[in-house]
């Protein structure tokens, strides 16, 4: 399995919406992919097994498939 290509501190884009998002909380909950928009930038917060990655953006913590973001160009 390849390793995220995203640091800790990464500024990430939404480039597709996954189907559901899931909270990066200590018990974490399914939510509606809605809370996100497409194009929205976030911070990586943590790398996680299977190339998952704890991403904040502006309505919350979610934990997300690097397959569904891009980085941000500086």
């Amino acid at each position: 399995m390849p390793d995220s290509p995203f640091q800790v501190g990464d500024r990430v884009q939404i480039c597709a919406l996954p189907p559901y998002l899931k909270t990066a909380e200590t018990m974490p909950m399914l939510r509606p992919p809605d809370l996100v928009e497409l194009g929205e930038e976030g911070v990586v917060l943590s790398r996680k097994p299977g190339g998952y990655l704890g991403v904040r953006f502006s309505r919350g913590n979610f934990l997300i498939d690097a397959e569904y973001l891009k980085a941000v160009e500086a």
